[in-house]
């Protein structure tokens, strides 16, 4: 992974974790993922969180910026879901040098890539 392709990597994946570093946004993330993949709506969001719409709006905006979540409009709705294949992939890049110098767990023993995971 070393070079610019290594590095650009690298400042993606950290700006998705930035993305989830406040509670409100951990919680959203984990609110979607326990209603994938079929994901809510934003009142549903906010009601079950108890946050605001237009903070909820911010929040929202910063995870869909990253690729987090994904938005689809439904009529008079937003519905929101995470972004699995994105989350999949920020997870590969975390084990992907797991145990690598001590041999103590093969990498693909923790986590399968992610092109084994898809239909």
């Amino acid at each position: 992974m070393a070079g610019e392709q290594g590095d650009a990597q690298i400042s993606r994946f950290a700006d998705m974790f930035s993305a989830m570093g406040t509670d409100a946004r951990l919680r959203i993330m984990r609110l979607l993922l326990s209603a994938h993949p079929q994901g809510m709506v934003v009142n549903e969001i906010g009601a079950e969180l108890d946050v605001s719409a237009s903070t909820l709006s911010h929040h929202l905006e910063k995870l869909r910026n990253e690729d987090l979540v994904v938005v689809r409009r439904e009529g008079t709705f937003l519905r929101y879901a995470a972004n699995a294949e994105t989350l999949r992939d920020l997870l590969a890049f975390l084990y992907a040098e797991c145990c690598t110098r001590s041999r103590a767990v093969h990498p693909g023993k923790i986590v399968r890539p992610a092109k084994e995971l898809r239909p």
